[in-house]
């Protein structure tokens, strides 16, 4: 910090401190600065000393430290308005505003004052010949807080009415206000159509639209604009994140979670400001803030159990269930003596409405990372003995029976209820043999002894084929662990018998089958462990024995006309295991066919969660073939297909898979609504780290490309800490910083755009090509200088000019020049401007070289041309504005000259290019125009401006460009007829 030695050095230090931070840090520096402001002795010091204080308290959360420096700044007014500049005057005035509102938020400040107060104010605007509309304004805000809606509607109505002057809010700031009483009024569709021209970036200042986006949320999501509210919330809560004052927009956001499903990430928001829980600057955003966080442990204790740790106040642990106890006790305490102050009950009854507030969505997901998950409430089971109306054995037995007939998705869970229901019961040899054939197939790779044991209890129930399938099904358990050689030596004898009581029949198809598949897929195990492909003699055998059983299968289903669905689904994998075989074997035409079959069987059997696994497939096979629609096709039916059976990792994959494939044909639209649910399926399935960083990375690419640079901002950084090198790829992790560069860009946040192109350099910097790496460098470059930062700009600059001529790229090296010549000239110096020109003459040097040592390529040298065109012309705005105001006549007269020497060679260099230069050349020609006339030569200035109306006299130019050269082109003309008379 600098020594305040005078006037113009505490002006600076002031400035410099509205730049920091809101906060006590900042508030600390202004109380200083007014004891630094006191000892210049000064009293004009002292008011613009009194005036950053009392603007760095109105936006931190120390709101309540305003009145005791506006009580002084007032008294001086009142005693020597002379010391008061103009300025200064209309800050005073302007404060008055801000001392309304701050009283309303303290609770200890009498009704009778606040009232005083808002007399006092229109006194004093209307004897400074103010308007009365910031005084309507302000009595609006009292009566809306008291609950007096008669007087609310008519201040309403009488700030709307009154004359906007230079004491009336921005028009942001205003549209705010009226919005939010159209939305507690319950008009908020009203509420929404005002707010619109703050949402869309036609009205901003330094808290807009940032407490309207926040105050959209719940109105969005009330009207069922779900969509819109996601986007608020996520541009939003980016701009108010860092914003100490903002603590009612924040607990706007933590709301939205509460309503919406979200209150993992409610949690990271209350982690993220545990100071908002005690700062007692501004109660009433206390109040709204306190409040927000019941409801949101309220919903935690419904979901989950009340006893999981949870952010709260510093100095101790909470649980959901104690922090809400406390936060409803410390909300209603506060909005009682704002009631007591007030003498109504009306903040009280908002407070309790808010706290008791339902969800609005069951689930919306938001696409952003979570570290935390709210728990499931468990669900405890109820003792069969006492549970009224429980379904008794026999009912279990037959309900499980028809799930398995039918092929259920839930019927393991079936037989797992009949064999909790069946125990201590004597049971039959048949039913026991299912309990545990069913409980085999529930233990998966554990399962063969059960099989055996399954076997056997068929065989005691006299039925030898299903002894068989079962004896089948536990030989295949053996080759999914690996042991196929000793899967076939046990399969070979249930197949010939099962095949000879067939041909006696003494066992039906369906078991039949049963043992054909087994064997059919033990024999894809073996093709499986044979390589990838088929690989030498043991793995054509492999794919010979397969296909062989699998068509020995599908020719004793193919005659069935029954309605069993079970032979209808050993029939459709048949057709899927060929298809496998066809891929093994490169054809994949055939592939996709015969999957389409296995799909359309499991189909046309009722059972399309069975192809769900083989369209997935069939999408993969297709997007080779670069069959992009089947892919599609594929991927859409998946989803339909499997429905609410998908487990979530699955419906993660396949809205992933679909929106990458949208993506690529530019429907970004819905391609970031399949990687937003990609997104959320993969954190339900514990996959945010894998499956969740892809879809969130894709999601911000998408919405980039939509143009919608924050929720795309946040997407991407809640991507980047869980991609990985070695789990992603280090290109996807370059392209996220990349991609977030953009975006950050586009915000503004040069400085922070540039620390991720640079770290996207480093990693590109390692890689053979560096192709990319140039392009990173060059845009931190880019970003650098737009965050004020010129030398390290220029680095960076140099850096991708070794890496554009390393790689034979003159564009990128020219460029890169010409972007370090700017910036020698905006340094101010005379060494700078002279190492400007050398740096754009090297630029022009560069482009001539590589013109003559061109070939015959007539595309490569017209681009070539242009970049020459383009680089005179820079040149001389170059050394146009090189020219200093207080250089002497000479020198500026000869700057101009040089620049109009350049300009001139730019017209003729686009000139060659013909209609495909038109308008590079006629911006150069109005260029060479308006520095003829600052030469003094106006004939030549009005040669230039008649040749660019010439250039479009054409009735097809009626193009915007087209029209800003002939204005500007007729501008010249009537200046220099002005000059003339």
């Amino acid at each position: 910090m600098g020594e305040i030695t005078d006037f113009d050095s505490l002006r600076r230090a002031m400035t410099d401190n509205a730049g920091r931070p809101e906060g006590p840090a900042r508030n600390a520096r202004a109380e200083q600065l007014l004891v630094e402001a006191e000892r210049l002795g000064l009293p004009l010091a002292v008011i613009e000393a009194l005036g950053h204080q009392l603007k760095v308290y109105n936006y931190s959360s120390e709101k309540d430290k305003m009145f005791v420096p506006f009580a002084r700044l007032l008294r001086m007014w009142d005693e020597r308005p002379e010391d008061f500049d103009a300025y200064e005057v209309h800050s005073l005035h302007w404060v008055f505003k801000w001392m309304s509102s701050g009283m309303l938020d303290q609770p200890h400040v009498p009704l009778a004052s606040i009232e005083k107060w808002l007399g006092e104010m229109e006194h004093r605007y209307r004897l400074a010949g103010h308007s009365e509309r910031a005084v309507r304004s302000a009595e609006f805000s009292v009566a809306a807080h008291l609950g007096d809606l008669a007087r609310a509607e008519r201040a309403y109505a009488a700030w709307l009415a009154a004359d906007r002057d230079d004491m009336a809010d921005c028009h942001a700031c205003e549209l705010h206000g009226q919005g939010w009483w159209q939305a507690e009024r319950g008009r908020d569709a009203e509420a929404l159509r005002l707010w619109a021209p703050v949402l869309e970036g036609e009205f901003t200042c330094a808290h807009e639209p940032h407490t309207v986006l926040a105050s959209s949320l719940t109105p969005l999501l009330r009207l069922g604009r779900t969509d819109e509210a996601r986007a608020h919330h996520l541009r939003g809560f980016r701009l108010v994140r860092g914003m100490e004052s903002m603590r009612g927009a924040y607990a706007d956001h933590v709301e939205f979670c509460a309503l919406t499903g979200n209150e993992a990430r409610g949690l990271e928001l209350l982690a993220e400001r545990p100071a908002y829980f005690t700062d007692t600057g501004q109660p009433r955003s206390r109040l709204d803030f306190l409040s927000v966080v019941t409801l949101l442990m309220e919903r935690l204790g419904e979901t989950g159990p009340g006893d999981r740790q949870v952010p709260g106040p510093a100095g101790r642990t909470w649980t959901a269930r104690e922090l809400a106890a406390h936060t409803r006790a410390e909300a209603l305490a506060l909005a009682a003596r704002f009631d007591e102050r007030n003498g109504t009950s009306y903040v009280s009854d908002r407070a309790r409405a808010r706290m008791a507030q339902r969800p609005l969505v069951d689930r919306l997901p938001l696409g952003v990372r979570t570290t935390v998950r709210p728990l499931s409430a468990p669900t405890v089971p109820v003792p069969a003995a006492v549970t009224a109306n429980a379904p008794d054995l026999p009912d279990l037995l037959a309900e499980a029976r028809r799930m398995s007939d039918t092929l259920q998705p839930n019927a393991m869970e079936a037989w797992a209820a009949v064999a909790r229901a069946a125990e201590g019961v004597e049971l039959g040899a048949r039913d026991r043999a299912e309990i545990v054939d069913h409980e085999a197939m529930d233990r998966g790779a554990e399962g063969a002894e059960l099989f055996e044991r399954a076997a056997g209890l068929y065989e005691e129930a006299g039925d030898l084929g299903e002894a068989l399938a079962a004896h089948t099904r536990a030989a295949y358990v053996r080759a999914l662990t690996g042991r196929v050689d000793e899967a076939l030596a046990a399969v070979a004898e249930p197949y010939d018998r099962v095949l000879a009581l067939y041909a006696e029949d003494a066992t039906g198809v369906r078991q039949a089958a049963s043992v054909l598949m087994g064997r059919a897929r033990i024999l894809m195990r073996r093709v499986l462990d044979a390589g990838e492909p088929a690989d030498g003699t043991v793995g054509e055998t492999a794919l010979a024995d397969a296909e062989t059983s699998v068509r020995e299968l599908l020719t004793l289903v193919g005659g069935y006309a029954g309605d069993d669905v079970r032979i209808a689904a050993r029939g459709a994998e048949g057709q899927a295991m060929l298809a496998e075989l066809a891929m093994r074997r490169g054809d994949l035409e055939g592939a996709v066919d015969l999957f389409g079959r296995a799909t359309a069987g499991f189909v046309e059997a009722g059972l399309p969660w069975f192809a769900v696994e083989y369209e997935a497939q069939l999408a993969g096979l297709a997007h080779h073939l670069g069959d992009i629609s089947g892919a599609e096709r594929a991927l859409r039916a998946a989803l339909d297909h499997g429905g609410a059976h998908l487990e979530a990792v699955g419906r993660a994959q396949l809205h992933l898979q679909l929106a990458e494939v949208l993506g690529g044909r530019g429907l970004f639209v819905e391609a970031s609504e399949h990687a937003l649910e990609a997104a959320h399926w993969a954190d339900e399935a514990g996959e945010g780290q894998t499956y969740g960083a892809w879809a969130r990375q894709q999601l911000g690419g998408f919405l980039l490309r939509r143009e919608r640079w924050a929720e795309a901002a946040e997407m991407l950084e809640s991507a980047l800490p869980d991609l990985r090198a070695e789990t992603h790829g280090d290109g996807a992790v370059v392209q996220t910083l990349w991609w977030l560069g953009d975006c950050l860009s586009e915000l503004g946040e040069h400085r922070e755009a540039a620390e991720r192109r640079l770290q996207a350099a480093e990693i590109a910097r390692h890689w053979p090509e560096q192709h990319d790496h140039a392009t990173l460098a060059h845009l931190a470059g880019e970003s650098l200088g737009a965050a004020g930062l010129p030398a390290e700009a220029d680095r960076a600059y140099a850096r991708a000019g070794d890496l554009w001529r390393s790689l034979g790229n003159v564009h990128g090296l020219v460029r890169s020049l010409r972007a370090r010549a700017w910036l020698e000239l905006r340094a101010g110096t005379q060494d700078g401007t002279g190492a400007a020109r050398e740096l754009m003459a090297g630029a022009v040097r560069e482009c001539e070289a590589a013109l003559g040592a061109a070939g015959t390529d007539e595309e490569a040298r017209g681009r070539l041309v242009a970049e020459l065109g383009h680089t005179h012309r820079q040149f001389g705005d170059l050394l146009s504005r090189s020219a200093s105001e207080d250089a002497d006549d000479d020198s500026i007269r000869a700057a101009l000259e040089d620049a109009l020497s350049q300009v001139t060679e730019a017209i003729a260099v686009f000139a060659a290019l013909g209609d495909d230069a038109l308008d590079s050349r006629t911006g150069a020609e109005l260029a060479a125009g308006w520095l003829e006339a600052d030469l003094g030569r106006p004939a030549r200035a009005v040669a230039h401006a008649r040749a660019v109306l010439a250039a479009y006299d054409g009735p097809d130019d009626e193009d915007e460009t087209a029209q800003e050269r002939r204005a500007e082109a007729e501008q010249l003309l009537e200046i220099r007829e002005q000059e003339a008379g």
